[in-house]
């Protein structure tokens, strides 16, 4: 099974080849981080207007680099939710006109679940029901929840942010440091100093234990970061000297807050389930203190530890066909790519 395809949910144009879920035969990103990278974030018509431009030349790219003909293509699979409506716009457009023409169907693929399964595109990894159940957590500029998979395309959610996404908190810390966008590799790269220089706050960090949210989830499970940003906004006005001589240590400081947040609520779901596997998932999981923890978390609770490949952390579109082939192969549902769902779900309430 051959998959074409295609993401542009956020502000990474990419197309890819990928065989049977799990072998990438080619992989091509137009990043747009220059663009944006003046305005500390994503602004949305910067972004689908470059998809717009970028699209062509990226796909073609992705097609020569496989090697294959435009005929041995079986399918293409495209990002259609969650994401930037205009930009999610953009591929769908360009998907649906490439499967008129090559007369093959178009599926909708959920990008949550397309960094879920990035994971299996290490060959390393083994197949998805030998590892399952699994704990996933999942962290990205938009996303950051921790899920129960009891196999592929079965999931349950058990904890999730309730307000700012991890990486959006790494992008709007860095923006108070003055560092560069995005964030997360920028903190990294900073974080050279002492990590308890500032005991930053980690957001629900002292929950009752029979407190949930409107929705039932255990709060011990769930996330907040608004809280962390606004301390480190009022410890720089409080503190106008701190930069940039302390920019070392604020930096560590604020990277230790996040990533042990991330960690802890990862253990505490361990406790409550019987998953044999620790997954961590999308671009957050990049961090290498994050990995740390994870590694010693997993030791600690015998758990086998799969983090995605680093290549395949951020926005990509081999991590779409990967979840492509991973449900054909499978006979698991599949939409047909119709429109976008900038809030599509990855569990349905």
């Amino acid at each position: 099974m051959l998959v074409l395809a295609i993401e542009s949910s956020c502000d990474e144009t990419a197309a890819a080849l990928v065989r049977d879920g799990r072998t990438v035969l080619s992989s091509v990103v137009n990043s747009q981080i220059a663009s944006h990278r003046p305005y500390g974030g994503v602004v949305p018509e910067i972004a689908s207007r470059a998809h717009v431009e970028a699209f062509p030349a990226v796909v073609a790219a992705a097609v020569q680099e496989a090697g294959v003909p435009w005929s041995a293509i079986d399918c293409i699979a495209v990002t259609h939710g969650p994401g930037l409506v205009s930009s999610l716009l953009v591929g769908l457009s360009g998907a649906r006109a490439l499967g008129q023409a090559l007369h093959v169907p178009v599926y909708g693929i959920n990008h949550m679940e397309g960094h879920l399964a990035a994971l299996f595109l290490d060959p390393a990894v083994p197949d998805p029901d030998a590892v399952s159940p699994a704990l996933v957590l999942m962290v990205s500029g938009g996303h950051s929840c921790i899920l129960e998979m009891r196999t592929f395309g079965d999931y349950r959610i058990l904890g999730e942010t309730l307000d700012d996404a991890a990486g959006e908190c790494l992008d709007k810390g860095a923006t108070l440091l003055g560092l560069s966008y995005p964030g997360g590799p920028a903190i990294q790269a900073a974080a050279t100093g002492d990590p308890h220089f500032v005991e930053f706050p980690r957001g629900l960090a002292h929950t009752a234990r029979t407190a949930t949210t409107p929705d039932g989830l255990d709060l011990r499970l769930c996330l907040s970061f608004s809280g962390l940003k606004t301390s480190l906004r009022y410890y720089l006005q409080t503190h106008p000297d701190a930069l940039p001589d302390h920019l070392p240590d604020l930096a560590a400081s604020y990277q230790e807050a996040v990533m042990r947040a991330l960690a802890e609520r990862a253990e505490n779901a361990a406790r409550k389930t019987r998953a044999k596997t620790l997954f961590a998932v999308g671009g957050v999981a990049k961090n290498a203190l994050l990995r740390a923890k994870l590694a010693d978390l997993s030791r600690r609770r015998h758990l086998d530890l799969h983090l995605t490949p680093l290549a395949y952390c951020t926005d990509n579109a081999a991590m779409i066909g990967a979840a492509c082939g991973l449900r054909l192969l499978r006979h698991l549902p599949l939409p047909l790519a119709l429109d976008a769902d900038p809030t599509l779900p990855l569990v349905d309430a």
